[in-house]
């Protein structure tokens, strides 16, 4: 069990008492998602985790592609639900959209991260990703690293929103919309963004 993962495991314990009292019943099946979203912001346990487990792999691969270190993203993911948690418990939770809010916090926690360490860059290349097993083709496998690594370093060039518009929409694969609600911004402000990201990281790229 990862770090984050057993951070998880004890907050989320932690609701169950309260929970028996308020003499809240299990489920055979998953709730659906706006029952599911109504119960965790009251801080059900069950809830919780499976939003939990919805949502982990997600997160922190977001969190990977903009710190590029495997251990300090488990970090920051672990402090992603622990912030999740404790806004919930507080009343400080989402108003619209829960994926877009949890990013958010996502976001805010890999800018203070760096806004710390006082330094711009958002990856650091000696811990990128090892070499691809496959033997079929090795000059393949190593193009795919160099590939890899002149993305990454050309992310560390582009301003900060642009980094973020690569990131949600080509390594996280997420919508115009979703992007949209996780920035703050309308879909037309997204799509001119990502326009001026992708022309700015293709220069960046260039050998």
């Amino acid at each position: 069990m990862t770090m984050f993962g057993l951070n998880w495991l004890f907050c989320a314990l932690s609701f169950v008492a309260s929970s028996v009292m308020r003499g809240e019943e299990g489920r055979a099946e998953p709730p659906d998602q706006p029952e599911l979203l109504e119960r965790a912001s009251r801080a059900d346990p069950t809830a919780l985790t499976i939003l939990y487990d919805q949502y982990v792999d997600k997160i922190y691969s977001y969190v990977y592609h903009r710190v590029g270190q495997a251990q300090l993203a488990e970090d920051l993911t672990g402090q992603v639900f622990m912030r999740m948690l404790e806004a919930i418990r507080s009343g400080r939770g989402w108003r619209t959209s829960f994926s877009g809010w949890l990013y958010r916090i996502a976001h805010n926690l890999v800018i203070d991260h760096y806004r710390r360490r006082q330094r711009a860059t958002f990856v650091e290349l000696d811990e990128a990703p090892p070499l691809p097993t496959s033997e079929a083709d090795p000059f393949q496998a190593v193009q795919a690293r160099l590939d890899n690594e002149r993305l990454r370093s050309a992310l560390t060039k582009l301003t900060e929103e642009q980094a973020q518009v690569i990131t949600l929409r080509f390594l996280e694969d997420l919508s115009i919309a979703e992007a949209a609600e996780i920035m703050n911004k309308t879909e037309g402000a997204i799509k001119a963004l990502q326009y001026r990201a992708v022309l700015a990281l293709r220069r960046f790229m260039q050998p």
